[in-house]
């Protein structure tokens, strides 16, 4: 029971973190292109309940802790592009084109292919760089709201020293506490969820300005990325299923006003590092916790965005960003740990970390193409036979016995 406890709190802080870091964004982009309020809570639940569905099933079915997000940078589209002739209706269509567009893909191996050839070091800088200003979110905290702040990370430095497992579920239920001491209260809240059916449309117009660049920013700055952040754990997960069960879950939320449903970047890896449980191989547990979580907040949805509203926004950055100092420490390591990636590994990060945004693309998917770039560069310049001492797997990592499968168990 006590080795079930560690992977399953787990999930329910990756699904925490991943609704509570960006939820307000998703809400501002269905706004954005026309949702009213009752669609936009609508379209919210229907995400939390498409994520957490996708989670447990590709979660049970692989046994890897393949954690499913909500699109944010998708979100963070939406934003940008406003609203669209013809109304919600029309955005509503271009959401289900988009979930289409994610599952045609899947049926085309060709890409999985390419991600999975993604070296180790590439993957554990990308991880590193988009975990890098979260991380630093605490130090943040401690100077804007420090009464708020100061006992989450206390209690949390106390507890990686004596009950790790517990230290960042215990800096979240301070955090909640200190939120429930200072603010107004709960009382005038309805936490009953909304459920509200948009017919889609369809325009020219929408296609071309909602719905291909919703796919695109979604494949590059979620899809990749969050393949990259499994493989820096040492797991190979099939693409194409992911594609088609994320698309598929696009495309039937669409009419409840949810956008995009895909892979996790950032919170995979709070079910898919060493935080979640010793073990690789029981990792899933944490995945699928975080997708039943995640329904659960969708159910109860009014009183997590209450809380969370009444919240500086800074807190709950700093306790992602504790959830996520292990990661990152993981994720460096795994960077420089070859001399003879380093140089690209590093390129990887500042890109990665810089923020950098360029045709709506974020800044983890420029990371990537600037270190492969790299990569190809240095391996033109190298001997053709490695001394032996240095010698690596063929993707810059760990050799790993079974496409999917962690290289193997801790002793």
């Amino acid at each position: 029971m006590t080795r079930l406890l560690q992977p399953v709190l787990a999930g329910v802080v990756t699904a925490v973190v991943g609704f509570a870091s960006s939820f307000a964004v998703v809400l501002a982009g269905l706004r954005a292109v026309g949702a009213d309020q009752r669609q936009a809570a609508s379209g919210l639940l229907a995400l939390c309940v498409a994520n957490g569905v996708v989670a447990i099933w590709l979660g049970v079915r692989q046994r890897l802790p393949i954690t499913i997000a909500w699109s944010t940078p998708g979100a963070a589209l939406l934003v940008s592009t406003g609203a669209v002739e013809g109304g919600f209706p029309v955005a509503v269509g271009a959401f289900a084109v988009s979930g289409l567009l994610l599952t045609a893909v899947g049926l085309f191996p060709v890409l999985g292919r390419w991600i999975a050839s993604i070296p180790t070091p590439i993957a554990g800088a990308m991880l590193a760089g988009v975990l890098l200003d979260l991380c630093v979110a605490p130090v943040r905290a401690l100077a804007e709201v420090p009464l708020m702040a100061g006992p989450a990370v206390l209690a949390w430095a106390l507890l990686s020293r004596f009950a790790r497992g517990w230290a960042t579920p215990v800096a979240l239920l301070v955090a909640v506490a200190a939120i429930a001491l200072t603010g107004p209260g709960l009382g005038a809240v309805d936490v009953r969820p909304v459920v509200e059916v948009t017919v889609p449309s369809w325009s020219a117009q929408a296609l071309v300005s909602v719905a291909l660049p919703l796919f695109l920013v979604t494949m590059a700055s979620q899809n990749v990325p969050g393949m990259a952040v499994l493989a820096g754990y040492g797991y190979r997960p099939p693409l194409r299923g992911i594609l088609v069960s994320t698309g598929l879950a696009s495309t039937l939320g669409a009419p409840l006003g949810g956008h995009a449903v895909n892979l996790a970047a950032i919170s995979a890896a709070l079910a898919a590092g060493p935080d979640a449980d010793p073990d690789p191989a029981r990792r899933w547990i944490a995945s699928v916790s975080a997708g039943a979580s995640m329904i659960v907040l969708g159910i109860g949805s009014g009183l997590a965005t209450a809380l969370v509203l009444l919240s500086p926004s800074s807190l709950i950055e700093a306790v992602a960003g504790l959830a996520l100092l292990g990661a990152f420490a993981s994720a460096v390591a795994s960077a420089v740990a070859d001399p003879e990636g380093r140089e690209a590994a590093v390129v990887t990060f500042v890109v990665t970390a810089s923020g950098l945004t360029i045709l709506g693309v974020g800044a983890a998917f420029w990371g990537l193409v600037a270190g492969g770039l790299m990569t190809l560069l240095h391996r033109r310049r190298r001997s053709p036979q490695a001394p032996p001492d240095t010698a690596m797997a063929n993707d810059g990592g760990p050799v790993t016995s079974q496409p999917g499968r962690p290289a193997g168990r801790p002793g």
